[in-house]
């Protein structure tokens, strides 16, 4: 199968999202100031200088729109009309980049025909880079800033690990809040537990929660919690890589992507 991104965008969009993490950890790294935008979620420094080593980078690929939180929206009129475009979320995970717990990511995703073909989930504190190419898998990179670059994708392919990875016999696990269970999250638990008997809750911030349902830490992954489109787009074709779905809660069909409203609907990542 031909690969719906080219080689050398491949290697352009990680080197990008590596380097959008160092740009956040110059800032982590010291004190910094917390603005607030209109809905009152948190904006850094570390937010605004990882959105311009991506909108200025990947721009300068052969796909030229994109749609970042941290940009000016494109209207619906204009964006209609993009057979493909770069969906990036600079840095998800403020809050948790505010409490300095390291669970905060750089995603970037490929949005072709309203799906998900490429994307690229980047933990700045972990150099952990997770990568999904559609029709070609999901792999992890460890220790990412400080490995060569790969030149291209055969060199890429050398470094990295084929997702899911081998794990030991645990219970059935769902990535959810111990502490802001929603009575849908509820309810999605008590029918897992009358499926698998023992279910196990683990907890993590921002798109790590995809990362750990990719590694196969997880086997399932319910939102029943507002997110925007820029914060499931690459966690979405990682899951899907590893053969889980990302299904819309309320009618069971694929999330998609540059609707008029970017709030996606409620989700399971599943089986």
């Amino acid at each position: 199968m031909n690969s719906p991104v080219s080689e050398r965008t491949l290697i352009e969009a990680i080197r990008l999202s590596i380097e959008a993490g160092k740009a956040i950890m110059q800032v982590y790294a010291q004190p910094f100031e917390v603005e607030y935008k209109e809905d009152h979620s948190p904006l850094t420094q570390a937010d605004k200088v990882s959105n311009d080593v991506l909108s200025k980078g990947l721009t300068a690929t052969e796909c030229k729109q994109i749609l970042s939180e941290e940009m000016a929206e494109v209207p619906f009129s204009e964006r209609k009309s993009w057979k493909s475009f770069w969906l990036v979320d600079p840095l998800d995970g403020t809050k948790e980049f505010v409490k300095r717990n390291g669970e905060f990511t750089v995603n970037v995703a490929l949005i072709t025909d309203g799906l998900p073909v490429f994307g690229i989930i980047y933990l700045p504190v972990h150099q952990m880079l997770y990568v999904g190419i559609k029709g070609q898998g999901a792999y992890r990179i460890l220790n990412a800033a400080n490995k060569a670059l790969p030149k291209n994708k055969e060199e890429f392919m050398k470094v990295a690990e084929k997702l899911p990875l081998a794990q030991a016999k645990r219970d059935y696990t769902i990535v959810a809040s111990r502490s802001h269970m929603s009575p849908e999250t509820e309810a999605f638990v008590a029918k897992e537990k009358e499926k698998h008997g023992q279910v196990q809750l683990v907890s993590a911030g921002s798109s790590i929660k995809f990362c750990l349902v990719a590694e196969g830490k997880a086997d399932a992954y319910p939102r029943y919690a507002p997110t925007m489109e820029w914060d499931t787009g690459a966690g979405h074709i990682i899951a899907e890589e590893i053969g889980k779905k990302v299904l819309r809660a309320d009618t069971n069909t694929p999330l998609t992507y540059n609707k008029e409203n970017l709030l996606n609907p409620y989700f399971l990542v599943t089986s």
